[in-house]
């Protein structure tokens, strides 16, 4: 009779571990994508994008956001040089944006982020022939940007895309104003790895 028992409880245990091994591998499974097989723009299979409402301001984006996508226009199409330009030109936008009627907390919010989006604006800007550091930043600089345009409101939908290669796996995001998936992180080499997560309106 124990012995019985016992086998019943191994064999128990040891169907539990393989669904438990199943779910793991149909996980990395389908994380996993071979790049060289999908279209440009296509979406991965099984994901669900988010719609979220951005906070209204007065504040005007448009000039700053235009020059955010020609940024990650520029990185996809792996040209550093235009990046750098582009780079110098979101610091010149971000100096002409308005806050007179920004509320104090608007204000203080608003200077937080400008910082760190101008610095890493720099970076890109003082790094033409080095495209791999202008990347780096592009991924710090998309945080603060997301943060901005959630924060402050947008004149057009904006596109949160995640690339979950960039940065040894740990992944990124861009914005993007179409869900059309460019991946600036890679550029040529891996143009649609990508998926779009959320949309802000």
């Amino acid at each position: 009779m124990k012995i019985l028992i016992f086998s019943l409880l191994a064999i128990g245990t040891l169907s539990m571990s393989a669904c438990k091994d199943n779910k793991e591998q149909t996980a990395n499974t389908t994380m996993q994508h071979d790049m060289k097989g999908m279209k440009d723009g296509q979406m991965m299979e099984g994901t669900n994008m988010t719609v979220t409402a951005a906070k209204k301001s007065s504040a005007n984006l448009d000039e700053l956001t235009l020059n955010y996508m020609e940024l990650t226009s520029a990185l996809a199409n792996d040209d550093d040089g235009k990046a750098a330009s582009v780079g110098k030109n979101i610091v010149q936008s971000l100096a002409k944006i308005d806050q007179s009627s920004f509320s104090t907390e608007q204000k203080k919010g608003f200077a937080d982020i400008v910082a760190d989006l101008k610095e890493h604006a720099e970076h890109i800007g003082e790094n033409a022939g080095n495209i791999e550091h202008q990347r780096e930043h592009l991924d710090l600089l998309s945080a603060d940007f997301y943060d901005l345009v959630k924060d402050f409101g947008t004149s057009k939908p904006v596109y949160k895309v995640f690339c979950p290669m960039y940065n040894e796996s740990k992944g990124a995001f861009w914005l993007s104003n179409s869900a059309e998936v460019k991946n600036p992180y890679y550029g040529k080499d891996m143009l649609s790895c990508g998926e779009v997560q959320e949309e802000i309106k």
